[in-house]
């Protein structure tokens, strides 16, 4: 793999992160909730959000 396909994985990751913590900013979770899930995501970029996908609170509607 070369540096720009790198480059651009982690482009898409912080892009996925970004929106996935907006949407847990957003949500009607509770505080301690929407901390826990943003230090998950920031700690586990990738993981973290997939769990979020599953589990995570929703944004409002």
């Amino acid at each position: 793999m070369n540096d720009m396909t790198l480059s651009l994985g982690g482009a898409i990751i912080l892009a996925l992160d970004i929106y996935a913590i907006y949407n847990i900013l957003s949500s009607k979770a509770s505080s301690l909730s929407k901390v826990i899930w943003t230090i998950v995501i920031l700690l586990l970029p990738i993981f973290g959000f997939i769990m979020w996908l599953l589990l995570g609170p929703r944004g409002v509607k």
